[in-house]
Parts: structure tokens; C-alpha cells; sequence
């Protein structure tokens, strides 16, 4: 199945305390300043560890995907997690 427009994508942001948070959204752009705004629009995990940076994102078809993409993002190791990062910004 060819993917939808607009796109589902799964994405990882870098808190200020370095601690690593995975999500899925259909538009990163506002998901981040929600993840950085004043507002309660961002999610809990993120508020108290403001400014957040998205060091990772990946298109999915739609959100079951993106959601089966982020289970299994969640599920890897600091390690794997920080080199998927680097992959990104380096390619």
C-alpha cells in the first residue's frame, strides 16, 4: 500500500537532561513546539525536561505503523537508541 498523504511519522527527541523520548505525530513541526510550549499541549514526560530537540524521524504509511515503529524504537537499548540518532543526522 502506497503511503498516504499527509504522512504518520514516528519521531525521538533529546530532553535538556539528555534522557531520550519516542512518539508518533502527523506533523513534527507542531508536535515539537508543542513538546516546547508553555501550553499543556506537549507531553507530560517532556515538560519538566524543556527544550526538547527532534534528533530523529521517520515516515510511516499511517498510524498503526508508526505506532508499531514506535513500540519497537521504545523497546531498544540507550545504545541503539543514541545510534539511530546519530544515523539520521548523519545521512
Amino acid at each position: 500500500m502506497p503511503p498516504t498523504d499527509p504522512r504518520w511519522y514516528v519521531y525521538m527527541l533529546r530532553c535538556a537532561d539528555g534522557s531520550l523520548y519516542t512518539g508518533v505525530a502527523k506533523d513534527l513541526v507542531r508536535r515539537l513546539d508543542e513538546h516546547n510550549g508553555d501550553d499543556r499541549l506537549g507531553a507530560r514526560y517532556t515538560r519538566g525536561r524543556r527544550p526538547v530537540t527532534l534528533v530523529y524521524a521517520e515516515a510511516a504509511r499511517d498510524r498503526a505503523a508508526a505506532c508499531r515503529r514506535e513500540h519497537a524504537i521504545k523497546r531498544l537499548d540507550r545504545r541503539a537508541k543514541r545510534a539511530l540518532a546519530a544515523g539520521w543526522r548523519d545521512g
